[in-house]
């Protein structure tokens, strides 16, 4: 079933529509600069044409380097020719492409040069046509400048409103995994109270049935009578026993078969250090090591990996070293900004992973990489 979040998902281009969207319009704005040759510009204005219209080709990929040639080209019109061109409307788009796909401080040198040249283009156009009076002068800059403020701004107010989308779909992803992450540990609780209570109701059984059966030994000497009804006792305090343990892993049952499968060793690490940003190097999977060892190398790399999807931020590489020779060493380090994150708040995690090396008679390091990111480091005696 699809939640609200879905249904307000905000459309985006796909990367290949962005693609055939500037194709379309570089060259829907290319096409009629074919006709520059014929016109009073001649060859000239073509070229200065092509100069600013081209370059929009790649104005997503590279937009400040597409700027520098379309303004470039602006500044060489301003120098050849003295009439404004078609090819102009390059610079407000190429002034937006800067503002939206770039940084902050190049989106505001775009917009300085803009209204730099907002000055230069009216005074050479207005000199051209032999109208330089102030009015005139104020208002070709007044209007030059409106439209590449406004470029400027719609692609600030993008970028923007992108970084914030962004920000909200990464928040809600965290939000679901950290709520699933919750379900997960308040199942487990729950399992491991069941069981206490199940061990509290065998032991009882077990202890009536042990003073019973002691009991009953003594009892044969003098009646075996009373031994027999001991006996029964006995036998229907087992019954019960027995009833009630059913009952009790019915309930554990319940929550599936995954609770009951074998618990993971180092034959398992391939399935959790799966993705194009982690570089494994994992042990034979027919390697062998004992079992309370294998499931605490397991559960370090585990939580590790979680502590890197949780804090490293985007974009981060992670490389995981796992080896079982005279003892078992597993290393999980990445590069990302998760430091400051993970040692202020020093995490329940790391605890565990603690005590679980403890327990083992090893050793674990955890804290800050050398160069930026995370590092975890673990000896298992075997």
């Amino acid at each position: 079933m699809s939640t609200v979040a879905e249904h307000r998902q905000p459309w985006r281009l796909s990367p290949q529509g962005q693609v055939w969207f500037d194709i379309v319009l570089a060259t829907g704005l290319l096409l009629p600069a074919l006709a520059m040759p014929f016109t009073e510009a001649g060859w000239t204005g073509f070229a200065v044409s092509v100069g600013q219209l081209a370059p929009l080709y790649w104005r997503r990929r590279h937009p400040v380097v597409v700027f520098a040639v379309v303004a470039g080209s602006s500044a060489a019109q301003a120098l050849l020719l003295d009439t404004p061109l078609w090819s102009q409307v390059a610079f407000p788009v190429a002034v937006y492409s800067v503002a939206r796909f770039s940084h902050t401080r190049a989106g505001l040198a775009a917009l300085a040069t803009g209204i730099a040249g907002a000055f230069v283009a009216s005074y050479v156009w207005l000199l051209g046509f032999d109208q330089l009076i102030p009015s005139a002068f104020t208002s070709y800059v007044l209007f030059i400048t409106a439209i590449v403020v406004t470029a400027w701004a719609l692609g600030t107010l993008g970028r923007i409103r992108r970084a914030y989308v962004d920000a909200l779909v990464e928040r809600g992803e965290q939000i679901r995994r950290e709520a699933a992450q919750e379900i997960a540990l308040a199942a487990s609780d729950e399992r491991a109270r069941i069981a206490r209570e199940m061990h509290d109701v065998v032991a009882h059984g077990l202890s009536m049935i042990v003073v019973q059966a002691d009991g009953a030994r003594y009892a044969a000497e003098r009646d075996p009578a009373v031994a027999t009804e001991t006996l029964e006792t006995i036998a229907a305090t087992g019954r019960a026993s027995l009833t009630e343990m059913r009952h009790t892993l019915g309930l554990l049952r319940s929550g599936g078969d995954l609770e009951l499968r074998p618990q993971p060793g180092i034959a398992d690490l391939a399935g959790i250090v799966v993705g194009d940003d982690i570089d494994a190097t994992l042990p034979d999977p027919a390697t062998t090591a004992p079992d309370g060892v294998a499931l605490t190398a397991y559960r370090i790399v585990q939580e590790a990996l979680t502590n890197v999807r949780k804090h490293a931020g985007p974009d981060v590489r992670v490389r995981v070293v796992v080896a079982v020779d005279d003892e078992a060493t597993v290393l999980v380090e990445d590069d990302g900004r998760g430091a400051a994150v993970t040692a202020a708040g020093g995490g329940l995690g790391l605890l565990g992973m603690r005590e679980r090396v403890q327990a083992h008679g090893g050793t674990l390091e955890a804290g800050p990489r050398a160069g930026g990111g995370w590092r975890v480091a673990a000896r298992l005696p075997l």
